[in-house]
């Protein structure tokens, strides 16, 4: 187990069973493997939302604006759109360089994505954070599992999430916030 996603479970313990996924499946349909931290959260978790704030898209998750598929697709054509008139950020100019969201920031807007870059493994990818209303972006230089576990414990250096959640963690599922 990836050593973050072995922190957040003594940090949030999963209540729910395991939750097995399509990855191959998932995979063909984004034309990209996904990091391996990233499927252990899912088949962990599920897809849900850590502390009401952070959600987990998850490519089961029968509502399209928390499934990690039609996410992608959706913030491809909307990020398609704003660089025609907003400057894209530095880390995704280079050629073949674009990102996927993995999460969704409650009620912000903003998206964490991976930043896919050509000649990385998906364990390598880092993340990027986009502010949702704006042109702002950061880059994170960690996957997905460390910069979750970051935001949870307070040390993530994100001017993002300060303040935001609460120092009693919690998951909820989707199957729990979502009927």
């Amino acid at each position: 187990m990836h050593p973050a996603v072995e922190r957040l479970t003594a940090l949030i313990p999963p209540t729910g069973p395991r939750h097995s996924r399509d990855w191959p499946g998932v995979e063909q349909a984004l034309g990209t493997p996904l990091p391996g931290d990233y499927k252990q959260l899912v088949e962990i978790y599920g897809g849900g939302v850590f502390d009401e704030t952070v959600w987990l898209l998850d490519p089961a998750c029968p509502d399209e604006d928390y499934e990690l598929v039609a996410a992608a697709a959706e913030r491809a054509e909307v990020l398609a759109c704003l660089w025609q008139t907003e400057p894209v950020p530095d880390e995704v100019r280079d050629t073949g360089a674009r990102v996927i969201p993995w999460a969704y920031v409650e009620g912000s807007g903003a998206y964490v994505y991976w930043l896919v870059r050509p000649g990385l493994k998906p364990d390598e990818w880092t993340v990027m954070l986009n502010e949702g209303r704006g042109p702002g972006w950061e880059h994170h230089a960690t996957s997905c599992a460390p910069f979750l576990l970051s935001i949870l414990t307070g040390e993530a250096e994100s001017g993002y999430f300060s303040g935001l959640l609460s120092q009693d963690h919690r998951f909820e599922s989707n199957d729990d916030v979502l009927e």
